[in-house]
């Protein structure tokens, strides 16, 4: 089982997946006001690719961002192409 864990700051955060203390996947983004957090960088290790590791760390995004009531603006092409496509998802777009 995959865990993806969350690093967050006061002006920024992450989510990431480790195996052995690497970080091999990480989607960060940086707080644009109290509401609302904005998606800049995805990155998935060549090792892990066609895995569906940045879709999984974006659904952790997700559940985060409805439990907190905030919206993101995905400014990473990821994952904007990636919310835009998966229509369940779209109600945490701002």
């Amino acid at each position: 089982m995959m865990e993806i864990k969350h690093k967050k700051g006061d002006k920024n955060g992450y989510f990431y997946y480790e195996k052995d203390g690497n970080e091999l996947a990480q989607m960060a983004y940086v707080w644009a006001g109290a509401d609302k957090l904005i998606i800049d960088h995805t990155e998935v290790d060549d090792s892990l690719k066609g895995q569906g590791i940045g879709k999984k760390l974006l659904a952790q995004l997700v559940d985060f961002v409805r439990a907190e009531k905030i919206k993101v603006i995905p400014l990473c092409p990821f994952a904007n192409a990636t919310l835009q496509k998966t229509k369940e998802w779209q109600d945490v777009m701002a």
